[in-house]
């Protein structure tokens, strides 16, 4: 069986989990139910980045331990991803014990190797974003180009990874692997600032007690974005001997905000390199999620819940509206307007109707059986063909990661099958004694609707898996197999429908100011 490793960031545990955590793991999470549809063995990564002085300074304002800090938004993470049907293989916490064991492992290998040499640190750290930077790179002389903190002057003896060694061979790698980054745009940008020359990297700081030891010197703790990258292979038992990095090793997908970028695509495959261990086969870097045009920080009170959001309306219609809003990889604004419009259109109206309205007929006129097929006339030629020319794109897409185009493909089959049954009308058919033909319209609607069930059930797959059972399918829509799952005629005629409430019921404009009241 094929395999398929994807991850999402270890995400840092200074405050609860917010919309941009939920869009990277939901896309992390379609694509890992999409490949385990195409027959492959799947490994999924996410978890927690829990060390560091913003977790320490978090902690303190608190008044309590960055253990117990780091213990508590676990649990909201964990919680969150379970509402959201978040199908992950593995949560990593970075405080695991084997995890700091092998990134000391690691720390000392480059270090055997020459790559890591000890010498004095004089430069600005930015403390939210964990950050190094030049005086040149600062705004204004004394802000963070990322967070636009200000930046503190940091002199101390740290330990440096030896990184413009790798100049020459990160270049050479991004040439002969042009898919590296994704998408093309993020990748010029790693070019040319390669190419602006890359400095040496301080790894470790000096008396950090919230921070992986390092091996070589007890004053020292490992820097935690080093330590946070390592995540990717410890969880797959890296210099254990693990079965399973023999296995999963390279990543296919690594997903990543573009403000991280630079370290997953500069930093990562350079240590990598130091390692003698190939590279991921590819970075994506999304977009942001932003408010009135604005990137969401709590700082400027401008997040949205995306828990409040799950527990209103349930989880599908915003994984449905992340997804299908903004092309993957490009900014979005959110807004409740959007997102109500967004939801009541495709999913109330356009998918929600043509399943409710169809089961109804199927209750009326066969006894709320599926009825057997007649012979096929041009309209269902069309239905049918259609569909199967829809089918090759939604699947390129996927590969592809254009989530959002992707779902627009499936609504064009949606919104084909409720054209189709509007024209033939087989209520109209039976009341003019035309049971066969009305019988043929009524079994090639559920037809779609079956197919179109395999297709978003790594979008929303507890709305996809409550039309499977209305459907009256015994078998589990997860364990369907593509591409033969989509053959035309796999709904075998005579299962008894199980009609349901609607699944996706319109939203109320007034039930998500309250959202905004509480930010």
């Amino acid at each position: 069986m094929d395999k398929f490793y994807i991850t999402t960031p270890v995400y840092y545990v200074n405050d609860v989990p917010h919309i941009g955590h939920a869009y990277t793991t939901i896309a992390a999470d379609v694509l890992a139910r999409y490949r385990r549809l195409c027959k492959q063995e799947v490994f999924f990564l996410t978890g927690t980045d829990e060390h560091g002085n913003k977790i320490l300074q978090a902690a303190r304002d608190k008044g309590i331990s960055p253990k117990e800090l780091a213990d508590q938004m676990v649990e909201r993470f964990r919680n969150l991803w379970k509402k959201l049907n978040i199908s992950y293989s593995y949560f990593i916490r970075t405080t695991e014990p084997r995890h700091a064991q092998i990134v000391q492992n690691i720390f000392s290998k480059i270090y055997q190797r020459g790559d890591i040499y000890k010498d004095k640190y004089s430069g600005w750290y930015c403390i939210p974003c964990e950050s190094f930077w030049l005086e040149s790179q600062l705004e204004k002389g004394k802000f963070c180009p990322e967070c636009k903190r200000e930046v503190t002057h940091v002199e101390e003896d740290s330990y440096f990874f030896r990184l413009s060694r790798y100049q020459k061979r990160l270049l050479d790698f991004y040439d002969s692997h042009p898919d590296f980054v994704l998408p093309k745009s993020r990748m010029n940008e790693v070019v040319e600032f390669v190419k602006g020359g890359l400095k040496d990297l301080s790894i470790t700081r000096l008396n950090l007690k919230w921070g992986v030891p390092c091996p070589l010197d007890s004053y020292h703790s490992i820097y935690v974005w080093v330590d946070a990258l390592i995540n990717y292979i410890s969880a797959l038992d890296y210099s254990f001997n693990g079965e399973k990095f023999r296995k999963f090793w390279p990543a296919d997908i690594q997903l990543v905000g573009k403000d991280i970028l630079r370290f997953h695509a500069i930093i990562w495959p350079a240590l990598l390199m130091a390692l003698e261990v190939e590279p991921p086969k590819m970075v994506f870097a999304h977009g942001w999620w932003m408010i009135k045009g604005e990137k969401m920080s709590k700082s400027k009170k401008n997040v949205v819940d995306p828990e409040w959001i799950v527990d209103k309306f349930g989880p599908d219609y915003l994984r449905y509206f992340l997804l299908r809003e903004v092309p993957f990889g490009e900014d979005g604004n959110f807004s409740p307007f959007l997102f109500i419009k967004r939801v009541n259109s495709d999913l109330a109206n356009d998918l929600g109707n043509l399943l409710n309205r169809t089961l109804t007929l199927i209750e009326k006129h066969t006894r709320g059986k599926i009825p057997v097929p007649g012979e096929e006339n041009s309209q269902d030629t069309q239905l049918r063909t259609g569909v199967e020319q829809r089918l090759p794109e939604v699947m390129d897409s996927m590969e592809n990661l254009s989530l959002s185009q992707a779902l627009s493909f499936i609504w064009e089959i949606v919104r084909a099958a409720n054209l189709y049954l509007d024209r033939c009308a087989p209520w109209r058919l039976m009341k003019e004694g035309e049971r066969e033909r009305a019988f043929t319209v009524l079994y090639n609607t559920l037809e779609v609707i079956r197919i179109i069930c395999i297709l978003i059930f790594p979008f929303l797959p507890r709305g996809a898996e409550e039309m499977w059972r209305q459907l009256g399918i015994s078998a589990e829509l997860k364990d369907q197999r593509l591409p033969e799952a989509l053959q035309w005629g796999n709904l075998p005629p005579g299962l008894e429908i199980k009609k349901g409430q609607p699944i996706f019921p319109r939203i109320k404009e007034e039930d998500f100011y309250e959202t905004e009241r509480a930010n």
